[in-house]
C-alpha cells in the first residue's frame, strides 16, 4: 500500500536534515495519513478513505466530502477521488431531472 492521500494524491517528499555542522543527510518526509470514514450525503453511503490530516481539515472546512469534491477540479484530485466525484455528479443529475 503506497503512502499517498486518496483524495489529493499527496505523497512522500524528499529533502535534507541539516545538522549544526551544516552536514546534509537525505531524509524522506512522509504524509500524515489517517484512515477515516467519511459520509457522502448525496450518495447516502460511508466511504472509507486514507487521507492526510490537512486534507481532512479542508474537507471539514468546505462543509463535507461532497462539497469538497464538487468544489475542486478533477485535475487536482487523485484518480479515486475523481471517480467518486463523477459518481456524485451523476447522482445529482438524476435527482435534478426526476
Amino acid at each position: 500500500m503506497s503512502r499517498r492521500c486518496e483524495v489529493t494524491g499527496t505523497g512522500s517528499r524528499f529533502g535534507h536534515k541539516v545538522s549544526h555542522s551544516n552536514r546534509k543527510t537525505n531524509v524522506r518526509f512522509l504524509p500524515n495519513l489517517q484512515h477515516v470514514s467519511l459520509v457522502s450525503d448525496i450518495l447516502g453511503t460511508r466511504i472509507g478513505l486514507r487521507v492526510t490530516a490537512a486534507t481532512l481539515r479542508s474537507i471539514e472546512h468546505n462543509g463535507g466530502l461532497d462539497a469538497y469534491l464538487l468544489g475542486h477540479s478533477e485535475r487536482k484530485l487523485a484518480p479515486e477521488a475523481a471517480k467518486l466525484k463523477r459518481q456524485i455528479k451523476r447522482k445529482l443529475a438524476k435527482t435534478r431531472t426526476a
